[in-house]
Order: structure tokens, then C-alpha cells, then sequence
């Protein structure tokens, strides 16, 4: 069986871990001790995961009436507020492989790993000085349309008919990667799991549109955040605390390999100073180009998407601290359990093993329930932004080819609904495809596609927002250029066809760095080239790219441009659900626990029920 790990790839910052579904995980919780050839988990954790699951539903019904048009449906009538907006943008940024493949670099290199997420910390923190407000000012509903005020509508068109079945394949390993997991730790059939989360997805998301995608995450967020931290201070507790955790990373000899940066002699030569610099970098980018503008085109104005900003990148920074403790505990008090495991990198069962050693009766389904949020939140929010650019992007072009009678918006709307269960249908059967597969396919499918495609169309999304002296064809010059390395360093091209004797060729390896830096140094230089061949500054391009760039920079008079908010409704439909989510939780605390298992329950409950019992009277308050 093979482990393969793909992460947080241009813009649908989905993570990936591709197993093969032959192999299942099986746990035994037991007060002291987890035996893995069975798994005996009570009827209280499934009744917590299908409440869960009911209760998201149930969000998609409730926000159905806030979507009145497409603008509506697609990005929230640009009336979310910043809480919302935020918690959605956090959310999906990350998926389950933060829990298994990323906890799995955490078990062997330690504090390395949290460099993949301060990256995306520090790609929120431009966003909060000022990508978020330009990405929210540009105006538009789906970010092929900024793409067509930059660079033209030839070059967005080359992006709408790129972007729609790439999402579609990213959608389905989200979704493959989510039903392998729960397979892994609850011995389900991964079939019936894809086919059960696939439709709890389409249910709320098709019914609701971009105002139940945002609702869900914020809720998704609220209990995975906390939940978490619960866990590593579990963790903590257990070990003895911070400073007795340093001192048995010593004791074990592990102070080399847990070093925040690693030796080239380590680990094959990766999380040295190159790849934790490609890395930071890579999710730089990936924050701060046309691609990542989606996620705040839902926000009410510029100041708002920088709070929003400011937002996700405090929860980030959290999750980067607090995350990979459970996996280093791990390694120190549960290494035999943990390297018990029949797959081929049991590393990758480190929080899993962690977590459900430590958290009482009730909060294991919570944590599954964390887990399901964090890969779902990335698949609803493609769902949604693939059909907006069908119906925004795609659907005009075609309707005036063919000379169709132009469609009404709330027709318009309605096929945007019935758009998202075709979108999440195909995701659904292309992900049970990939659960019929070995596993190593796949993961060459996902390598070529998040490397090789990804990050080449990604770099002059990011230079377009800052040059404005280039032709129509920049980003397609670009993209030519970068593929030509990354066809150089990903399809092993033969280094004897640019005058290199063969043995030398067969002697070259590209790692991690060196592959990304090659393809973003050849993007770069292919974009800056185009400058030669700038048109004048008195020409029709030049002054529709002048146009975008003034409108990026204008601030959004909110009252003159969308009218009246609904913020107030916000925040008392979800601090509803909110308490509910509180009250259910609270309940666990009948269930019969050690003192420091129901004291884990009372503060998750008390946490969540008092931020939602804040959003009601905020609410009210405000309605008086």
C-alpha cells in the first residue's frame, strides 16, 4: 500500500493524502489503552457524527430564502459580514490532510511542518494590509471576470473553460481523501462514506448557495477551533506540560530531527532552509493572486475583507501552534501504537491515535465531526465557485454563439442550483472512480495537475495585480514559459536533448524547492518579457487595464453600491444554530466520564454556547 501527500496547490487550497482503500485502521477505546484490531466506539459517537451531518443540512434549508439572485447564490450579495467571511475564508484553506499527512511530517520532523501554515499566515497578513480590500474591490462575482478587465477576454476565457473540470477533480480528491480517512477509523465502506458526505454536501450547498457554504464554515470553525485546542492541551497535560515536552524531545534523542529546520542529511533532504522558503513562498502566492480573490468577493466592503483577513490569520496562527502538538506527544508516550499500524506511513495515524487516547466518551465523534468539517468547507466552497464561473463565465460566451434567448435571473438562478448537484454529482462519481483505483495513479493525476498545471497559471495572476505595462498575452506568455520547466522537471524530460551527455541527465533529481523555484522564476521571467511588447499608453488596452486598476483601488461606498445589509439576521440564524451545536454538546456531560473528560466537554460547550449566546444578543440588541 502507498502514502502519497500533495498540499494546499493554487488557490482551492486543497490537501491531499491518497491511500489505498484496501487497508482499514481499526481502534478499540478502552480506558488506558488502544488495542487496533477492533474498533468498539458507542452509539453516542455515530448519534454525534449523523446529528452533526442533520444540523449542517439544516443551515442549507434555513439560508435558502437569503438568495433571491445569482449575486445572491454565488458570493452572498456582497452583504457578509467579516466574521462570516473570515471563519469561511480560514476554513478553507486547509482540509483532514492537516490531520493525517501533515500530523504525519509533524510525528518525524517536528515543528517543521507549521512553515506550510505560518506561509498562510503571513499570506493573510497581505491580505489584511491590503490584498484583501484590492481582491474585494475589483468588483466582480467570479475572478475569471477580473482576469477579462486585466488582461482581456481571450485570456479569460483560456481561465473559465481551465478552471471548471480542474475543480472538479480537486473537488473529488477532497472527497476521495475524506471518505478514506472515515473508512480508516471507523472501518466503513469508503464507497458508502463518499456517496453519504457527497450528498450532505450537495444538500446544503445547492440549497443554500454561498450564504449556507459561509454559515456551515463558521459553525465548522467554532467547534473545530476549539475542539483542537482541547486537544493538545489534553496533550499537554499528559506529557507534563510545555517545558516537559522540550525536555522528553531531548531524553529520546530527538532534538536534531525536531528542529525548526532540518539538515539536508535528514529526511532525504526536505524541510531544509530551501524547502521551508518554496514552501512560505508558495503559499504566499497562492494568498495574494486573482486566484484567491473568491473568498472575499462575499464581504461587504474593503475594510471588512481586511478585518476578515485579520481573522483568518489569527486562527491560523493558532492552528500552526497548536495543531502538531498532539502528533510530537505522540511520538514521545504512544510510539509503539502508533508504528503498529499496517500502512506504510503509520506516522500519519499520529493525531488520530492521540486523540482518541485522551479525548472522553462523546468528544471522539466531535473530532471526526472536525475533521469532516475541514475537508468538507474546501468542497463546497469549489462547488460554488465552479457553477458561478459556468453561469458567469461560460454560459454568456455560449448563449450568444448559439443565439439563445437570454435567460431571466431567477431562471438563472435555478440553473445554478441544478448546476451544483450536476457539478457535485460528477464529483461524486469521479471520486468513487478514484476509490477503485490502487492509489499510485492517482497520486501521479494530482502531482501533474497541482504542480505541473497549477502553480504555472498562478504566477501572472500574482504579477498582473502589480505591472500594469504588458500586452493582452502576458499571462498566456507566462504560463507557456513555466510549463516549459515544469514539463522539464516533472515528465523527466531527458537533459540530453539541451546538449547533456546521458549519464549526466540520469544523475539529475529535482526536489521540492528546486522544482518550484525553476517554475516560478521561468513564469516570472516569461511575464517581465511581455513588458517589451507593452502597448502604448494612449492604447484601448492600456486604458482598460488603467480602469482595473483604479477600480481595484477605490474604496466601496456599501449603501450606494449594494444597499441595505442584513447583518443583523447574520447573526441570530447562526447563533441559533450556534447554541444548539452547544446544547448538544452539553449533553454529552451525562455520559459517564473521568473528571477531566467532562471538564473537556463543559468548556467546549461553554465556548460555543457563549459566542452564540453573544451573536443573539448582539442581534436583538441591535434590532431594538
Amino acid at each position: 500500500m502507498e502514502v502519497f501527500w500533495w498540499s494546499t496547490v493554487v488557490g482551492w487550497d486543497v490537501d491531499l493524502w491518497i491511500f489505498s482503500h484496501e487497508c482499514t485502521i481499526f481502534f478499540l477505546k478502552t480506558p488506558n489503552c488502544i488495542n487496533m484490531q477492533e474498533l468498539e466506539i458507542s452509539n453516542i459517537e455515530y448519534f454525534v457524527i449523523v446529528g452533526y451531518l442533520a444540523l449542517i443540512i439544516g443551515v442549507g434549508l434555513s439560508f435558502k430564502k437569503f438568495s433571491s439572485n445569482t449575486d445572491d447564490y454565488f458570493k452572498g450579495g456582497s452583504k457578509g459580514t467579516w466574521w462570516l467571511v473570515g471563519s469561511s475564508a480560514f476554513m478553507s484553506t486547509f482540509s483532514a490532510w492537516t490531520f493525517t499527512g501533515a500530523a504525519g511530517i509533524a510525528y518525524e520532523s517536528g515543528f517543521t511542518v507549521m512553515f506550510i501554515y505560518i506561509g498562510n499566515v503571513l499570506g493573510f497578513v497581505a491580505n489584511y494590509l491590503f490584498m484583501g480590500p484590492w481582491l474585494r474591490q475589483m468588483r466582480v462575482t467570479t475572478f475569471p471576470e477580473a482576469i477579462a478587465l486585466r488582461f482581456g477576454e481571450k485570456t479569460r476565457n483560456f481561465y473559465a473553460l481551465y478552471e471548471v473540470p480542474i475543480r472538479i477533480l480537486y473537488s473529488a480528491m477532497a472527497l476521495y481523501g475524506l471518505g478514506i480517512f472515515c473508512s480508516a477509523v471507523f472501518g466503513y465502506d469508503i464507497n458508502h462514506v463518499i456517496i453519504a458526505c457527497g450528498i450532505v454536501v450537495l444538500l446544503y450547498s445547492a440549497t443554500g448557495g454561498r450564504w449556507a457554504v459561509m454559515a456551515t464554515d463558521f459553525l465548522q470553525g467554532l467547534i473545530l477551533v476549539p475542539l483542537t485546542l482541547i486537544v493538545a492541551w489534553l496533550c499537554l497535560d499528559e506529557i507534563g506540560g510545555i517545558n516537559n515536552l522540550f525536555q522528553e524531545i531531548t531524553a529520546h534523542g530527538l532534538d536534531e530531527e525536531y528542529s525548526m529546520v532540518n539538515s539536508a542529511t535528514l529526511f532525504g533532504g526536505a524541510y531544509t532552509w530551501g524547502w521551508v522558503s518554496a514552501m512560505m513562498m508558495k503559499q504566499f502566492i497562492v494568498f495574494n493572486s486573482m486566484s484567491a480573490a473568491p473568498r472575499y468577493f462575499s464581504v461587504k466592503d474593503g475594510q471588512e475583507a481586511r478585518k476578515a483577513a485579520m481573522l483568518g490569520g489569527i486562527l491560523m496562527l493558532l492552528g500552526s501552534i497548536f495543531w502538531f502538538l498532539p502528533p510530537m506527544v505522540a511520538r514521545i508516550l504512544y510510539p509503539e501504537l502508533v508504528m503498529s499500524f499496517d500502512i506504510s506511513k503509520p506516522a500519519e495515524a499520529s493525531y488520530a491515535v492521540a486523540s482518541i487516547s485522551l479525548l472522553p466518551v462523546g468528544l471522539v465523534g466531535i473530532i471526526v465531526v472536525a475533521i469532516l468539517a475541514a475537508t468538507m468547507s474546501s468542497m463546497d466552497t469549489g462547488l460554488n465557485t465552479n457553477v458561478a464561473i459556468i453561469i458567469k463565465d461560460i454560459y454568456p460566451k455560449l448563449s450568444r454563439f448559439f443565439k439563445w434567448k437570454p435567460k431571466k435571473e431567477l431562471e438563472l438562478l435555478n440553473y445554478g442550483r441544478w448546476l451544483t448537484w450536476v457539478m457535485g454529482f460528477l464529483v461524486v462519481l469521479l471520486s468513487l472512480y478514484f476509490a477503485q483505483q490502487d492509489g499510485s495513479g492517482i497520486f501521479e493525476i494530482m502531482l501533474t495537475v497541482g504542480t505541473l498545471l497549477l502553480m504555472p497559471i498562478t504566477i501572472p495572476l500574482l504579477w498582473g495585480m502589480f505591472i500594469r505595462q504588458t500586452p493582452w498575452w502576458a499571462a498566456l506568455l507566462s504560463i507557456g514559459s513555466a510549463l516549459v520547466l515544469a514539463s522539464i522537471a516533472f515528465f523527466d524530460v531527458s537533459l540530453t536533448y539541451f546538449g547533456f551527455s546521458q549519464e549526466f541527465s540520469e544523475g539529475i533529481q529535482w526536489n521540492f524547492q528546486q522544482q518550484f523555484f525553476s517554475i516560478f522564476v521561468a513564469g516570472t521571467l516569461g511575464f517581465l518579457i511581455s513588458m517589451l511588447f507593452a502597448p502604448a499608453k494612449d492604447s484601448q488596452h492600456r486604458q482598460m487595464v488603467d480602469d482595473f486598476f483604479k477600480t481595484m483601488k477605490t474604496p466601496i461606498d456599501f449603501e450606494k453600491e449594494i444597499g441595505e445589509g442584513n447583518d443583523l439576521r447574520q447573526l441570530t440564524v447562526i447563533g441559533r444554530f450556534g447554541a444548539a451545536v452547544a446544547i448538544f454538546i452539553a449533553l454529552l456531560l451525562f455520559i459517564p466520564n473521568p473528571i477531566k473528560g467532562r471538564i473537556a466537554i463543559l468548556i467546549l460547550a461553554i465556548f460555543i454556547g457563549g459566542i452564540s449566546a453573544l451573536m443573539i444578543r448582539a442581534g436583538r440588541k441591535k434590532n431594538s
